[in-house]
């Protein structure tokens, strides 16, 4: 039976220190699921492992696409799964970290399955939400899929003030003409592992701290002049992250430098949270205070793998 051990929690919290301790204990490869770890222009603001934790143990899906290139959670599922294959047949431990609960979920899980859409209807979609912006997708979902709608209203509201979600459900509404609902929950995502799911946690303000010294030395490794390399490209999907965004409002002249380094510290904050959210919803996860004996973490997940 092949075990894949999946570290989870929000950002800063030791996820890569203690998979490295794992991976050197199992003898075993780490697969990153950090969406913006991904991309090899992205190094310091989006913490990629130094060359000495790189060094430690094999790291998959770290600085191995460009901001360039097209990349959706759904590809990474599919590469993931994959090297998981090709790394099982080695070792049947694994080990998965990151703090995208997304990806996470695309690899423990898997996604439903959406038909095809014509691209006209995309099309038509974004010229019209460009004339009357979310209140369009807003007013279609409810049209469209009341029950879907519903849901969001109450369990993710967020939901429905992101532009590419919301155009993403009314594009299967419009394009299959059934509710985006209808299709959620119907295919079965065989998995050939068992996940052991590991999250760390940290008090409030031991994590609000961690955040702030951690973009204090990004600052102090060079993230202002990433920023800079990046600045002119800052349309780019992959570049729509906390520690560029701020940065190239004040590359824009908009705000000061002290002031978008505080708007970093707040919406990295912001972004533990809903991560923090995202994991707690996650099925049967062994928690552990970030500080917690490493020894004690091994142990419990060797009563799983003996």
């Amino acid at each position: 039976m092949n075990y894949l051990i999946t570290i989870i929690g929000p950002t800063a919290i030791g996820k890569t220190a203690l998979s490295i301790t794992l991976a050197k204990h199992f003898g075993c490869d780490i697969i990153s699921c950090d969406s913006r770890q991904f991309y090899k222009e992205m190094k310091i603001g989006t913490a990629v492992p130094n060359a000495e934790e790189l060094a430690a143990a094999a790291h998959h899906f770290i600085q191995n696409k460009s901001i360039f290139e097209s990349y959706s959670v759904g590809d990474f599922e599919q590469e993931a799964l994959s090297k998981l294959d090709e790394l099982f047949a080695k070792n049947n431990v694994q080990i998965m970290v990151g703090g995208s609960g997304l990806y996470v979920d695309a690899v423990l899980k898997g996604f439903d399955e959406f038909p095809e859409i014509e691209p006209s209807v995309r099309a038509t979609i974004n010229q019209q939400f460009e004339v009357s912006g979310i209140d369009y997708l807003q007013e279609q979902l409810q049209q469209l899929d009341s029950e879907y709608y519903q849901k969001l209203t109450f369990e993710n509201p967020q939901t429905l003030q992101n532009p590419q979600r919301m155009k993403r459900f009314v594009e299967v509404c419009l394009g299959s003409g059934k509710p985006y609902s209808s299709f959620i929950g119907k295919r079965k995502n065989n998995r050939n592992f068992i996940p052991i799911v590991i999250g760390l946690e940290a008090d409030r303000d031991v994590m609000y701290n961690r955040i702030n010294q951690r973009v204090h030395i990004m600052l102090k490794e060079g993230l202002l002049e990433e920023a800079q390399t990046l600045y002119p490209n800052k349309q780019l999907n992959a570049l729509q992250t906390v520690g560029y965004r701020e940065l190239f409002d004040y590359f824009d002249g908009t705000t000061t430098l002290d002031f978008a380094v505080e708007q970093i510290k707040m919406n990295t904050r912001r972004f533990a949270k809903r991560q923090i959210t995202w994991f707690k919803r996650v099925e049967n996860v062994k928690w552990f205070n970030y500080i917690a004996d490493k020894e004690g973490v091994i142990n419990l997940i060797e009563t799983f793998v003996k």
